[in-house]
């Protein structure tokens, strides 16, 4: 019986990586083909911009993830000082560095994240309620409700993309 919870819960969790690295794939291609000026654009009626919202969904999951797991961050200190929750975009200039080190970080974090879950890294975590009021008591809950923030600010960064074209 264990062995068929184990299977399936695999199953489910492998297919929660494979849903964010798609969700990464895809800002990503936002992050490198949108013009550089447009990235840091705050239309009216928002408080953020594209490259905020990419840089957030990289914290979160780390935060979430990791910092809860009680892990080292695979991000800079600096990173999560800028893009945690509660913050909004500066007026500071992003330096190139940073656009190139949130792009490399798109996809390597998650991948090395279910490497590490494969590996049995995450053996305990601090329970956490996220702003809906969904409470994490698990890295399997992290991973899964992650997908979900995710998914948010990936809407976010299309109506910033749809207000830019106006």
């Amino acid at each position: 019986m264990n062995c068929i919870i184990f299977t399936k819960k695999h199953i489910q969790l492998e297919k929660l990586f494979d849903t964010t690295l798609k969700n990464r794939i895809i800002l990503k291609r936002f992050l490198t083909e949108t013009p550089k000026e447009d990235l840091f654009v705050i239309p009216d009626g928002f408080n953020n911009n594209l490259f905020w919202n990419i840089a957030h969904v990289v914290v979160t999951q780390q935060l979430l993830v990791y910092g809860k797991s009680g892990k080292e961050l695979l991000v800079s200190k600096e990173l999560v000082e800028k893009y945690k929750k509660g913050t909004v975009p500066t007026e500071a200039p992003v330096s190139e560095e940073e656009i190139k080190e949130v792009e490399n970080l798109l996809l390597s974090v998650p991948k090395q994240t279910e490497v590490d879950y494969a590996n049995g890294a995450f053996t305990s975590y601090e329970s956490y309620t996220t702003t809906p009021q969904v409470t994490l008591d698990s890295v399997e809950d992290a991973i899964a409700f992650n997908v979900f923030h995710e998914g948010i600010h990936l809407g976010s960064i299309f109506a910033l993309r749809r207000a830019l074209a106006k």
